[in-house]
């Protein structure tokens, strides 16, 4: 009777242990409630998703998704990602590059004939997709020599969809909206005034004051540089999906996230980053990441993966502060809490 005594209270100590390791390895959930609640920087609104290996490790919504209804957020409401765009659109021509019908070193001419610009003859496709151009108008000179600086912008995102429609002989939309059946992206597509489907609200935030913004900055001709809506859990898809080899071939990803620039952005840190193809990529802290970021019409995303650890974080939030520097005040911090959490740490 004793010896089933001390078992049962083994067993009893062994899985009491257990649990106590289960809940001291979950060392981020706490600490980003916490932080999603306060309003000493200014309020979240918002949705959070990280995922690892295909597993769910973190999910909430956080406000309204119409504020003047008090309607809150659900965790598969459809946000605007802006400029987070850019990296589909980078796949999308490096699509066409694997089809061997565009090619990165070629001037802008031969796929935008209708340029009458003596740069087209000089700027190349390589240039348009990592911000090295020098374009800043349709009209005018080159701000500096192509591929001698850094100049981010939308107008090279326009011009690279037009050079995907000229060379696939389809929209961009049509495109792109293919793309993401084909992935299983069902709640990601071109936004277009008659196609708003479930998005949510977005909001200006001017000093905890928020506006409605009614008026779309999107329009048909800039779909390539901030046009897609989407979803978290449809962004980690996408994540899965490109990270993991199954978009893009070796070579054309190697292209997308390799670089010969870098630019500094207050996502990725005081220090410049480098920048390939509609992706930043972060390598000096203890484990490197990538990703992109996205503002305006109301919106803000972020949207990171940690190679090594196989982690995507996104933040989707439908509000834009009209202070860019606490504009992604929480996605910032979120990545600074997975960077101190076992998910990132190295074993």
């Amino acid at each position: 009777m004793n010896r089933i005594c001390t078992s049962i209270c083994g067993i009893l100590f062994l899985l009491s242990g257990y649990s106590a390791l289960a809940q001291s390895v979950d060392d981020y959930t706490a600490s980003i409630d916490s932080l999603i609640s306060t309003t000493d920087v200014r309020p979240f609104t918002g949705v959070i998703l990280i995922a690892q290996n295909g597993v769910t490790r973190y999910a909430k919504a956080h406000g309204y998704a119409d504020i003047e209804r008090k309607i809150p957020l659900k965790t598969g409401d459809e946000f605007a990602i802006m400029s987070n765009s850019k990296q589909i659109t980078a796949v999308l021509l490096l699509l066409e590059v694997q089809k061997g019908r565009v090619d990165l070193r070629a001037p802008i001419k031969k796929y935008l004939p209708n340029l009458t610009q003596t740069w087209a003859d000089t700027v190349t496709v390589h240039q348009l997709l990592n911000h090295t151009h020098g374009i800043t108008d349709l009209e005018q000179p080159l701000a500096f020599r192509a591929g001698t600086d850094f100049k981010y912008g939308n107008l090279s995102n326009i011009l690279l969809g037009k050079i995907i429609s000229f060379s696939a002989k389809k929209s961009y939309a049509v495109l792109a909206n293919q793309l993401f059946r084909r992935l299983g992206m069902m709640h990601t597509f071109c936004y277009s005034p008659a196609n708003a489907r479930k998005l949510v609200h977005g909001y200006a935030n001017d000093h905890n004051v928020f506006t409605l913004v009614d008026t779309a900055e999107i329009t048909t001709d800039n779909l390539p540089a901030k046009g897609i809506v989407s979803t978290v859990a449809d962004l980690i898809i996408w994540n899965n999906q490109l990270h993991h080899g199954r978009l893009l071939n070796k070579q054309a990803y190697q292209w997308m996230t390799s670089y010969t620039v870098t630019a500094q952005h207050n996502v990725f840190g005081k220090e410049k980053v480098g920048y390939g193809y509609g992706i930043r990529i972060s390598g000096k802290t203890p484990i490197r990441y990538i990703g992109h970021t996205g503002l305006g019409d109301g919106f803000a995303s972020v949207n990171l993966y940690f190679p090594a650890k196989k982690l995507s974080l996104v933040v989707l939030e439908n509000q834009a502060n009209t202070d860019t520097g606490i504009a992604y005040y929480f996605g910032i911090a979120i990545k600074n809490i997975l960077l101190q959490s076992h998910l990132t740490k190295r074993k």
